[in-house]
């Protein structure tokens, strides 16, 4: 097979018998002089190339301007050619070829030159301002104009061409370049997934459920465990794929390709949280997009390896059954956060603050009310054993304090009490400030109004309240109904 030497002949190779010279003259000076004289003949034709070419560029944006002058002066006669160069006089563009010279005419500048030279001629063969023949003198100038810029650049290109096959006919530094180059690039990191982030292989365990007595008593609770538990948050690169809009998948697939940390463990959980707290916030369309790019990153997950790619392949070449599927999911989704949000407001002001709740630790604990039906009687008299030894006064005491107690609650309560329910005082309990729910609690219970007989717990855990069946709760239980016609009491 023969070998093609042929890329080595644009190869100039000269030695010291190339060289002839005066023999008073150094070989040494008289090869510097030849590089030198070789360095100024190329830049020499650099730069005849440069301006070559800047000069058939002007040529060919000045041609169709030329041609559109020529036909509309044709058209609407001299007026119009009036008009075009009071234009260019006085109201030029500033648009000039991209070079560096300095005083660079603009274009409409060489448009006026090539005018007025026109006007000149015209009046060179006699013909006036007025003259019938004006519009066709002026006509024929510019159309000679057009002919010379064609004949220009013809001239310009076979001298651009003769140039440029002299540049080429050499190898010169110029021409060197990298031909391949072999790296190592390290492998990117992975990317660190998202601050509290929960693990997908997280180990199950075991829970044991209690069930609540008092449900709506117990939301403060959990609504404050809630909160002490670490949400995943956005990170700034989520934070700005999360703005893009929804179904945009072109441009979804390249922020992922751009920004590796989006597509980490956590990153969807954390755009749920951003779209629950969005919708709450009233920002209805932010939070589409957050459930949307969530439901992005769900898919690409559960395909794999490949999943995104996979994925974004089907998304942007628009597959009907599986863009249908997934935008379907994301309505169905979107929906069903608005509900839960819509629950969560309208649970909050049941559980949104702390209240205290009263319910019985024994199931089989005996509540007894004892309910004033109003002051005690002016004659009150104590019968019966075991009196013998109590005043009057202390009972008449006792018995007025617990009305004045109960006259103090307000009407919710003191309806709450007469109804003898445990549902309705805590319901009426919820409506209060903490700190004036558990006076009233205490009062309830000095007053001997309401009586367990056994402990009872504040659902809330804040404050525990126990009201045991004490001897002085049954003494005085027993010298109300005593005082109100009781058996053993009598009012005169």
């Amino acid at each position: 097979m023969p070998l093609n030497y042929s890329k080595w002949d644009k190869l100039e190779l000269s030695d010291d018998s190339d060289i002839e010279g005066h023999p008073n003259v150094d070989k040494k000076s008289l090869v510097r002089w030849k590089q030198r004289a070789i360095h100024e003949q190329r830049e020499e034709r650099k730069h005849k190339i440069a301006q070559y070419k800047a000069d058939i560029a002007c040529n060919d944006v000045l041609k169709p301007r030329m041609q559109t002058i020529a036909d509309e002066v044709a058209a609407r006669g001299p007026p119009h050619f009036s008009a075009l160069v009071e234009k260019f006089q006085t109201r030029p563009d500033p648009a000039a070829p991209p070079t560096n010279a300095p005083n660079q005419p603009t274009y409409d500048a060489m448009l006026l030159n090539l005018m007025l030279q026109v006007w000149e001629a015209a009046k060179a063969r006699g013909v006036e301002k007025g003259d019938p023949k004006l519009g066709e003198a002026l006509v024929a100038g510019l159309r000679e104009h057009l002919v010379k810029i064609e004949e220009a650049n013809a001239k310009l290109r076979v001298q651009l061409k003769k140039e440029e096959d002299e540049q080429n006919s050499k190898i010169t530094s110029d021409d060197m370049h990298e031909g391949f180059d072999s790296t190592i690039v390290a492998p990117l990191s992975t990317p660190a997934p998202i601050k509290n982030a929960i693990p997908s292989d997280k180990p199950k365990k075991t829970v044991t459920e209690f069930e609540n007595l008092n449900p709506k008593s117990a939301a403060s609770e959990a609504s404050a465990e809630e909160d002490e538990t670490d949400l995943p948050e956005l990170t700034p690169s989520l934070a700005q794929f999360s703005l893009i809009p929804i179904f945009q998948y072109d441009q979804a697939w390249e922020f992922i390709k751009a920004h590796r940390d989006v597509y980490v463990p956590g990153a969807s959980d954390a755009l749920l949280v951003a779209a629950f707290r969005a919708q709450s916030d009233g920002k209805n369309k932010y939070a589409k997009q957050c459930v949307h790019h969530s439901l992005l990153l769900q898919y690409c997950d559960k395909l794999g390896k490949d999943g995104p790619s996979v994925f974004f392949r089907k998304m942007v070449n628009r597959d009907a059954r599986a863009t249908g599927l997934f935008e379907k999911d994301v309505e169905d989704t979107y929906a069903h956060l608005i509900e839960r949000v819509r629950l969560s407001k309208e649970e909050e002001p049941a559980g949104g603050a702390e209240q205290i709740q009263l319910v019985a630790e024994n199931p089989e604990t005996q509540i007894s009310f004892n309910v004033p039906q109003g002051p005690p009687p002016e004659q009150l008299e104590l019968e019966g054993p075991g009196f013998e030894n109590v005043s009057v006064e202390e009972v008449r005491q006792a018995l007025q304090m617990r009305w004045d107690v109960f006259t103090g609650f307000d009407e919710n309560l003191q309806e709450a009490i007469k109804a003898e329910s445990l549902e309705k005082i805590n319901v009426a309990l919820a409506a209060m400030p903490v700190d004036q729910a558990e006076e009233t609690v205490k009062l309830l219970d000095m007053a001997g109004i309401l009586s367990f007989a056994g402990p009872v717990r504040d659902e809330t855990g804040r404050s525990s309240v126990a009201t045991e069946d004490a001897e002085y709760d049954a003494e005085y239980e027993d010298e109300e109904e005593e005082g109100e016609g009781g058996s053993a009491a009598k009012a005169d």
